[in-house]
């Protein structure tokens, strides 16, 4: 028995070798006739020869009723193979934008399943080429999302491999399943080191032009703005848009805080990733308390701003700092 399950994994990885190489990456796949392989299960394989062994004693006895018994079992066997085959054929299945991460976490890849066929398809078996976890889907509606994820190792782009559909539906006699070539990709940011902000002698370790403060909340009042991409929820006007008056920022004038910096030249003493690391979980830090600060990766200079926008930028720029071929 280990023999066949050997080589039933032998088969699939030269199948899925064979699948993967002549596809042609894109955001969406059809799971058409060609793209669907199907053999039997180990239950499947239990039942043709239990089969056989009935075929021999109906000879051998010249017994009609084992005749019967045998071609019913036969008939209930190919039948299986069809409905195994017809769970997965037509499902169409799409790319949908993933979210970052952090290195050290779980990739979260979305997909979107949609059939065409008024029949419900059930026990769907999803998974990433080089990932263990499975997501187990009954596709009862036209359309429906699926989440998977792969271990995130290291930062910059990651693209995870094929995506395998697989399904054994209805009796498990067969095994049904598809390797689909999907542009799949994320962006992994560096894995925040937690470590203490520097202030005051600190802060000039990584050249602050001056000691961190929070922006003062007893500013002067100056008017209204429109609400712009990337500005703080803290500044929404929620009274005004609850009048029906729209989306708008109030605008303080007053004193500011000087700008705060970070430069990863200025972390000498430790390895680049290890650097990279700290400013990461700095730039989360500073963001989450609107506090302006600009980033400096070499020649790379990130203006100082605040807001989501700006922070989604620094993170950017961290996770794609020094790699060949990212930008």
């Amino acid at each position: 028995m280990s023999l066949a399950s050997e080589l039933y994994r032998s088969i699939q990885a030269r199948v899925r070798r064979w699948t993967l190489a002549r596809q042609t990456p894109a955001r969406t796949q059809t799971l058409t006739q060609n793209r669907i392989f199907i053999l039997p299960s180990r239950a499947g394989s239990v039942w043709l020869l239990l089969l056989l062994l009935m075929l021999v004693m109906a000879i051998n006895y010249e017994n009609n009723l084992v005749y019967a018994l045998t071609f019913l079992l036969l008939g209930v066997f190919l039948s299986a193979m069809f409905h195994t085959y017809a769970n997965l054929a037509g499902i169409e299945v799409k790319v949908l934008p993933s979210e970052p991460c952090f290195a050290g976490g779980q990739a979260a890849f979305e997909l979107e399943l949609q059939r065409h066929s008024s029949r419900q398809l059930e026990q769907l078996s999803l998974r990433l080429e080089h990932s263990e976890l499975e997501q187990i889907v009954d596709l009862q509606q036209a359309r429906q999302q699926v989440r998977l994820y792969s271990p995130a190792r290291r930062r910059g782009w990651m693209s995870p491999g094929g995506v395998k559909l697989e399904t054994t539906y209805p009796l498990g006699l067969f095994r049904a399943w598809s390797w689909l070539n999907l542009e799949l990709k994320t962006l992994v940011y560096p894995e925040p080191l937690d470590t203490t902000l520097p202030e005051g002698a600190q802060g000039q370790a990584v050249s602050g032009e001056a000691h961190l403060s929070m922006r003062r909340g007893d500013d002067d009042f100056a008017g209204l703005e429109r609400f712009q991409p990337g500005m703080s929820p803290r500044q929404v006007d929620w009274k005004s848009y609850a009048r029906g008056r729209g989306l708008y920022a109030k605008h303080f004038a007053g004193h500011q805080d000087p700008d705060y910096w970070l430069d990863l030249d200025a972390l000498g003493g430790e390895t680049l990733e290890r650097r990279l690391s700290r400013m990461t979980a700095w730039v989360q830090y500073l963001s989450t308390r609107d506090v302006r600060f600009g980033v400096r990766l070499g020649s790379f200079v990130l203006e100082p701003a605040e807001g989501e926008a700006h922070c989604t930028r620094a993170l950017a720029a961290l996770a794609l700092y020094g790699l060949e071929g990212e930008a």
